[in-house]
Parts: structure tokens; C-alpha cells; sequence
């Protein structure tokens, strides 16, 4: 069962990287390849995620690690990838850590120890906890991964708002512009990541609803609802362009109307 969360989780994870990478960290890279790394010294994890990137800097690997609870041990798991990276790599680890859990974070980013001039460690790392990011400054932004994390997100406003919050994260989901499928999927991520911080029976009655959202939105009636609103509106744009004076041609290129629909306009 473990093995199969740990699948899952990385699924889930996968597509976000590049909308952490560049909304989290303000990176400025080229992503080049994914790295493949059992990590053979440490616990194997299989959500880890790290990839071989380009920067201004030179190449490096971005180590991104998801993290539910606490962990007291986490800058001695995190020395140890960055060491197996560096080893089997040749690359400079950029680490991150990003807290996904209900409670407060509450771990070291750092190891350090001075026992003299040649016997030194000072060690750091990342920690982004996901709910401190506010809900505003990530909704109207085109990072739409990141929206799957949208339930995590807002602490304060989340424990104020409750189910309402949810809601809230899912109206927002459904109003993407991005074709159902991958909203549908973002939907998806956003409703099993709710399960860290939500109770199972808000979850269950607040994604029934945009299920049932996704499913008018897949109907023939609905596609040809949108597609009749969308001519109306072109026909209306196309009037208003003949009684400005336009030529037929400029005006079926604008509104992607034939010649003889625009014709037919002008009796």
C-alpha cells in the first residue's frame, strides 16, 4: 500500500514542477532531463522528484521533496541526497522542501557545526509550507498546476472559511481556461490533496457538484449552447462593423464569419 501511495503522490506531483520551479523559486532555467535516482545509501522514496536543469549559474539538479508531517530527521535525509546527487551526478543540488501538512511547520532547513578551521558544516536548504501561500496570490496567475494545491493553501482563511474555502478552491478550478480534460484533472489532484486538511464528507459534497459541472460541460446541449453564443456574437460584431463602413473581406477575416453570411446581413 505504501509502494502505491508513494505512485500516486508522484503522479500528482509530476506536472507541478515546472510551476514550482518557476513560481516558488523564481528560477530563470531550461529544463534539460529528469534524473532517475534510487537514492541506493537512503530510504527509497519514490516522489521524490529532481531534474537537471540550465541556469545562468551553470547546470544544476532541482531536488523538489513533498512533505505531509513533520520531520525531525529531515536535514540529515536531505544532506544525504544532496550528497548521492553530487556523487553520481557531477551537479550542484538546488533542494527544496514543500510542506503540505495540516499542522505547522515546524523543521530545521539547516546543518551546521564548527569543531575547528577544518572541520566545518554549514549546510542549508529550502522549506516552502504551501499554507502560508495566500489563496489571491496564486488564483489569476497562469500557473494552473499550482491550483491543485489551491486546498492547502490560505491557513488562516481556510480554518475561518471552512467548507466554504473548498469551495471556493474549486470554483476557481472550474473556472480555468483550459480545455475540461485538464481541468478535470486538476480537479482530480486538488480533491485527493484535500484529504490532508478537509474532513472526507466535505470533500465528497463539495466535488460532487464539479463533477456534475464537468459533466454539463462535456454535453452535446452545452457545446452547442457555447458554440450559438459564440456566432451571435460575432454576427452582432459583424453589424456593428457594416454600419461603421468596413469592407466585406476585413470583416470575415475579424470574425471569422463567411462572405456570404456577412452579406446577408447587409439586407
Amino acid at each position: 500500500m505504501a509502494q502505491k501511495y508513494d505512485i500516486t503522490m508522484k503522479n500528482i506531483f509530476s506536472d507541478m514542477a515546472d510551476d514550482i520551479m518557476s513560481y516558488f523559486l523564481g528560477l530563470q532555467y531550461t529544463k534539460i532531463d529528469e534524473l532517475n535516482i534510487e537514492f541506493a545509501r537512503v530510504e527509497r522514496r519514490d516522489s521524490d522528484m529532481i531534474f537537471k536543469c540550465t541556469t545562468d549559474k551553470g547546470n544544476v539538479a532541482v531536488h523538489i521533496e513533498f512533505q505531509s508531517e513533520n520531520d525531525g530527521k529531515m536535514p540529515y535525509r536531505m544532506l544525504r541526497y544532496s550528497l548521492e546527487i553530487m556523487e553520481k551526478h557531477n551537479l550542484l543540488p538546488y533542494q527544496i522542501v514543500i510542506y503540505i501538512g495540516k499542522d505547522n511547520a515546524n523543521m530545521k532547513n539547516s546543518l551546521n557545526f564548527d569543531f575547528g578551521e577544518q572541520n566545518t558544516l554549514d549546510y542549508k536548504y529550502r522549506i516552502i509550507n504551501v499554507g502560508d501561500i495566500k489563496y489571491t496570490d496564486v488564483v489569476g496567475t497562469d500557473y494552473y498546476d499550482l491550483y491543485s494545491l489551491l486546498p492547502l493553501m490560505d491557513k488562516n482563511r481556510r480554518k475561518e472559511e471552512g467548507e466554504k474555502y473548498l469551495e471556493r478552491c474549486v470554483e476557481a478550478i472550474k473556472d480555468i481556461p483550459l480545455d475540461i480534460n485538464k481541468k478535470k484533472d486538476i480537479a482530480f489532484k486538488a480533491e485527493i490533496l484535500s484529504g490532508i486538511v478537509f474532513k472526507k464528507e466535505v470533500i465528497e459534497k463539495v466535488f460532487l457538484e464539479v463533477v456534475k459541472m464537468f459533466r454539463i460541460e462535456e454535453s452535446e446541449t452545452y457545446k452547442m449552447i457555447i458554440e450559438k453564443g459564440a456566432k451571435e456574437e460575432k454576427i452582432a460584431i459583424a453589424k456593428k462593423l457594416l454600419k461603421e463602413g468596413m469592407d466585406i473581406d476585413r470583416i470575415a477575416k475579424i470574425t471569422e464569419l463567411s462572405k456570404e453570411e456577412i452579406k446577408k446581413l447587409m439586407n
